[in-house]
């Protein structure tokens, strides 16, 4: 009866191995079901995004990171470039911080037409490429909201190694593991020979006795034990200074696990694809092999097992080497490496945005041109349901553009527009117009000017701090053999019309003698009519339209037109916003 009751107990036993063998078979397949699912409501969330960017509803996008750039240089903020309702925030597919930063200094900083060229053609390449952009942007969004700090990890993996520049105590290290491992074994051989011939009845002292090291194996493991001692503070820095940041660094496998999968014939992209190849191995799986021998480490946080490890295997000084070998095969390259899926980043958001507005054109930029030629120039930020565009034309030298109309008319947007298309020009990416042609050059601004009641600082002053910055930008630019393109907003408002005349008329016959293109905004047109500048003026303007009783009773077209503004509509602006002349007559 016991014998046929225990009976079904093996089947139980097999049965619960079985489940058990299916469960762990099923756990690789349910953990990359999870990354599956993961990944699809990020591809959904980037293509929500997506979809708010073309409608420009800023508030409803993630907000980018803050940028040191963002105060310091004018035309950023003139411009737009960086922060809320910005360029950058309508490229905002680069997560990564090295993504973030090439992106930024490509809109700070204007490349030379040749690099322009090579831009343009990795831009068009990666337009269509839309699952590639996507599955690029899903690797990095992990880092959207944060700056993962790798500099430490990038310091240890540039800094030359420790270990490996004492192959004194390498070859020490490997001589005393073996001879340990000699002597365990005679060791255990002994203990085996000792219990096979005891016989039944052995004190439990002897037995006990025979399991204690033998003199030479006791003088080894004191040996380890005494160098792990004498250089445990250095093995420690080590491994402490390498496991800092080696986690975050792994935040970039996936990305850099994903560019080299795919060719391409631009010879930007075929160079970032070459950096993430060095020594005949991918990026991605140097990252694993670091990964890996990073795993070898975390014994050490393992008590009593790492003391063991460590005692008869010596086992930091050999993990320490194993990560050194890596430090000095792979550590110069590592910087590179993050560079390289910056760059792809910043080429792929250009490249979304040219995917995204399909009639935009890419410009051409040549030192040969003399002009800022524009066909249907439109500003970027603006929604495409909402936008007006014009043709515009800054030049050739020795010529400006005055810009005259009534408040609210698009003087300002125009300035705007010039400016921002510019910058994306010098990127490499489309800008929003049917065509556009420019030489190079250099962007000064002064748009929007703010006095400072804590510096102490009037709005007259700080106008003409800006307006002496963008005439050092054109002295400079013209030693240099460079153009400058100014663009003045509403100039010297600060001042009465007189002294504005004479001001306006020195600064912009300076600035046409420097060689300067550009365009000036003003509500005082008779700064048209200064005699020393009716050669260079080119004069154009935007109207208004009144609708007396009419709900709205004013508005705007936003076309340009040539010659000067003929309308004024500041008092008609004053009794919209219920200032009527009988409440304030003189």
């Amino acid at each position: 009866m016991l014998a046929r009751a225990s009976d079904p107990q093996p089947l139980g036993w097999l049965g619960a191995a079985a489940a058990l063998v299916a469960f762990l078979s099923v756990l690789p397949g349910h953990d990359r079901a999870l990354r599956r699912q993961r990944r699809a409501a990020d591809l959904v969330r980037l293509n929500e995004e997506a979809l708010l960017r073309l409608t420009r509803s800023w508030t409803k996008l993630p907000e980018p990171p803050a940028l040191a750039a963002e105060t310091s240089v004018p035309k950023v903020r003139d411009l737009s470039l960086l922060g809320h309702a910005s360029l950058f925030q309508l490229l905002g597919t680069a997560h990564a911080p090295p993504g973030r930063n090439t992106l930024a200094s490509w809109l700070l900083d204007p490349a030379p037409p040749a690099e322009i060229a090579e831009r343009q053609a990795a831009v068009k390449e990666l337009a269509p490429a839309l699952d590639f952009r996507q599955q690029l942007e899903a690797r990095t969004l992990a880092m959207a909201g944060i700056s993962p700090d790798v500099e430490p990890f990038l310091a240890w993996a540039e800094s030359p190694p420790w270990l490996l520049n004492k192959p004194w105590l390498v070859w020490l290290a490997r001589v005393l593991l073996v001879a340990t491992a000699i002597a365990l074994g005679f060791h255990v051989a002994d203990v085996q020979a000792f219990l096979a011939t005891a016989p039944p009845g052995t004190p439990p002292g002897e037995v006990l006795a025979a399991f204690l090291p033998s003199a030479p194996m006791a003088l080894l493991l004191a040996i380890n034990l005494t160098l792990s001692y004498l250089m445990s503070g250095r093995l420690a820095a080590s491994f402490d200074r390498l496991q800092a940041r080696e986690r975050e660094f792994q935040l970039y496998a996936g990305a850099l696990e994903l560019i080299p999968e795919h060719t391409f014939q631009a010879p930007p992209l075929q160079r970032i694809t070459a950096a993430l190849a060095p020594e005949g191995r991918s990026a991605h799986r140097w990252m694993a092999l670091l990964q890996s021998r990073m795993g070898l480490s975390d014994a050490r946080h393992s008590g009593i097992l790492h003391f063991f490890l460590q005692v008869f295997l010596l086992w930091d000084f050999h993990t320490l080497w194993l990560l050194e070998r890596w430090q000095q095969a792979t550590g110069v390259h590592v910087r590179r490496w993050l560079a390289a899926l910056g760059e792809m980043e910043a080429f792929c958001a250009l490249a979304g945005l040219a995917h995204d507005n399909p009639d935009w054109a890419f410009p051409r930029v040549a030192a040969g041109e003399t002009s800022f030629a524009a066909s249907r120039l439109g500003h970027p930020l603006v929604a495409a349901s909402k936008r007006v565009t014009n043709d515009v034309e800054l030049g050739p030298t020795g010529t400006f553009l005055l810009v005259t109309g009534s408040n609210m008319s698009g003087k300002s947007t125009l300035l705007r527009s010039i400016g921002i298309n510019a910058v994306l020009a010098q990127a490499g990416g489309p800008v929003c117009a049917a065509d556009l042609r420019m030489p190079p050059v250099d962007l000064a601004t002064s748009i929007l000017v703010e006095d400072s009641l804590e510096d102490g600082v009037s709005f007259f002053l700080a106008e003409l701090h800006r307006i002496r910055s963008v005439v050092d930008a054109a002295d400079r630019a013209h030693a240099e053999g460079r153009i400058v393109l100014y663009l003045l907003d509403e100039i010297l408002r600060g001042t009465n019309s007189h002294e504005r005349q004479v001001a306006v008329r020195r600064v912009i016959r300076h600035l046409l003698r420097q060689g300067a293109l550009g365009a000036v905004s003003t509500h005082d047109l008779q700064i048209a009519e200064i005699v020393e500048l009716a050669d260079a003026v080119r004069p154009v303007h935007f109207r208004e339209t009144l609708h007396p009783g009419g709900d709205p009773p004013m508005t705007f077209d936003y076309l340009m037109r040539p010659g000067v503004a003929t309308t004024t509509n500041a008092l008609h602006l004053m009794e919209l916003v219920g200032l009527k002349s009988s409440q304030i007559e003189d």
